[in-house]
């Protein structure tokens, strides 16, 4: 699928794709952290009329919602096919002793043997991140490993 990316200068970002049905759809990521979708019309597709708006969290909220899911199931075909491994995505809390700081100080793969193969930040996905990436609260890791392994990854980032 293509997404388009048009600058709109004073305003933010314009991203535009078009859905399976035929539907084009576009969202306005304003400077000010706000979001727009809109959608255009079958027979006028350069003014899209507004279907709703977001604020900064609950633009982050719905990204998490459709972004994360999606990624543990990914990895959920691939653990069905390993008898044993598990997925499963793991949020850190905003009162974790590990927000804002670097997933190696967690020492989760060490201690636990389960592996943090993605982080699911708002909107963007790190993959495969590496010790020195910065945790955030909010933030879902995505957590490969036995099933006691995920809980123990759980367990540490509660503290």
């Amino acid at each position: 699928m293509d997404v388009n990316e048009v600058l709109l200068p004073g305003v933010g970002l314009r991203y535009e794709f078009t859905t399976q049905a035929g539907e084009r759809i576009g969202v306005v990521a304003q400077r000010t952290g706000d979001f727009e979708v809109v959608g255009y019309l079958a027979d006028d597709r350069d003014e899209g009329r507004p279907l709703f708006r977001l604020n900064e969290e609950e633009a982050e909220a719905l990204a998490q919602i459709l972004g994360a899911p999606r990624i543990a199931e990914r990895f959920a075909d691939l653990t069905r096919e390993v008898p044993g491994l598990s997925s499963e995505p793991v949020k850190v809390a905003p009162g974790s002793p590990y927000a804002d700081r670097p997933l190696g100080h967690t020492r989760a793969r060490t201690c636990t043997g389960a592996s943090v193969v993605a982080i699911v930040r708002g909107a963007d996905v790190i993959a495969s991140p590496g010790p020195e990436q910065v945790l955030r609260a909010a933030d879902v890791l995505v957590v490969v490993g036995t099933r006691e392994g995920i809980d123990g990854v759980k367990r540490i980032l509660r503290g």
